[in-house]
């Protein structure tokens, strides 16, 4: 849906109520119909420059992970105009603006709204992969358009001052979420289902009002051991804490099965695409059998379109061709994958989003959604009714 995109300095803002009329359509974009709400789960303003560094080893970490991203970001078209200078992963080892994020993000239209995730590595970076500041000012830069994640790591300085700095982010920052990456390099690794360390850090999250938690699962990004990322460690505390939606990032790959079988057991938990949606830039087949199976086992309901934007180029092309997609018949056949619907891609692309961040898209974002997914005040009549 395009709009018009406008900065302003504005203070953070809870629950929304978001619509558009003709005046706001500069233009039409017909590829979704101009009624499709994109809402980003996952967007970064990335800091991987050399002054960002903890010591001379985070060099491989970084040159890692930006060779890895650079194999999934499509053809040099898809990349944003600012990443094509000549250095480590094609220009993309520095510290991003909030002009070139903004720019990559919204000048196009297609997506409506994004949420800011702050990623802090402190085993590698001084400040964090992406540093809860320039999060933070991404979305007081876009306060219409972005929502705040907040990030910290109870062993970085210690459980105190994680929880110390929580309130610091939610009450000075805005910050609607938090994000953790619990595995590293060094011997500071920990499971997210400690009682100890990590159960007192989700019920502080409870009393600052927080519903939703994130994990970086899987995929990892720098030399941290594969063990420390795997998703097993999040079905006893989503158990524990069902108050608490447990969102778990990049399908937790390699650990594709017992992401799986973890939500599918667990209402409570969610599974963001973030990395995976831009398979099909590469790998069509694999991303349509990862699909597939989520559909038929764990429901389109609960899945989060992500494109961890900038590092892997501009999410355009990832969205079109989603939006664009049909499930392969012999898929259908040989396992039982449903077709994939247009409602199904409207609550992936922003509408789940939407309801668990408490933001109301316009009435037309929900046409074609199927009615148990449809907000409760629109059941009955089909039109929402005015939002708090």
């Amino acid at each position: 849906m395009r709009r018009c995109l406008a900065r302003t300095a504005s203070g953070v803002r809870g629950s929304q109520q978001l619509g558009w009329t003709a005046t706001d359509r500069e233009e039409f974009d017909p590829m979704l119909g101009n009624d499709v709400f994109v809402f980003d789960n996952v967007v970064h303003m990335y800091d991987t420059s050399e002054d960002n560094l903890v010591d001379a080893a985070s060099i491989i970490d970084r040159n890692g992970q930006l060779k890895r991203a650079g194999k999934r970001r499509g053809t040099p078209k898809t990349l944003p105009p600012a990443a094509n200078s000549t250095g480590i992963g094609d220009g993309y080892d520095r510290r991003w603006n909030v002009e070139e994020l903004g720019d990559l993000l919204f000048a196009d239209g297609l997506t409506d709204m994004a949420m800011a995730q702050a990623v802090v590595l402190f085993d590698v970076y001084k400040d964090g992969f992406a540093p809860v500041q320039a999060q933070y000012d991404f979305a007081q830069a876009f306060p219409d358009k972005v929502l705040f994640c907040g990030g910290v790591d109870p062993m970085f300085p210690g459980k105190a001052g994680a929880k110390a700095d929580m309130t610091r982010q939610v009450e000075q920052m805005g910050a609607r979420s938090f994000k953790f990456y619990n595995g590293h390099v060094d011997d500071s690794s920990w499971r997210c289902d400690d009682k100890e360390l990590a159960y007192p850090i989700y019920e502080h999250a409870l009393e600052l009002g927080i519903e939703v938690i994130q994990f970086h699962k899987g995929n990892p990004i720098t030399r941290a051991p594969l063990d420390t990322l795997t998703p097993l460690d999040i079905e006893r505390a989503a158990r524990d804490f069902p108050e608490l939606t447990f969102g778990i990032h990049h399908l937790a790959l390699p650990y594709f099965e017992e992401c799986v079988y973890i939500a599918q057991r667990n209402p409570n938990v969610v599974l963001v695409l973030s990395g995976t949606m831009h398979l099909p830039l590469i790998a069509p087949w694999r991303f349509q059998r990862y699909l597939g199976r989520l559909l038929r086992d764990v429901g389109a309901d609960r899945l989060l379109w992500g494109s961890e934007a900038p590092l892997l180029g501009n999410p355009r092309p990832a969205i079109e061709w989603f939006w664009n997609m049909d499930m392969p018949e012999e898929l259908q056949d040989r396992y039982g994958f449903p077709q994939v619907t247009e409602s199904d891609k409207r609550l992936i692309l922003g509408l789940n989003q939407a309801r668990l961040f408490d933001v109301r898209p316009p009435t037309e974002a929900f046409k074609g959604v199927k009615a148990q997914f449809l907000p409760d005040d629109m059941m009955l009549t089909g039109t929402p009714t005015p939002s708090r």
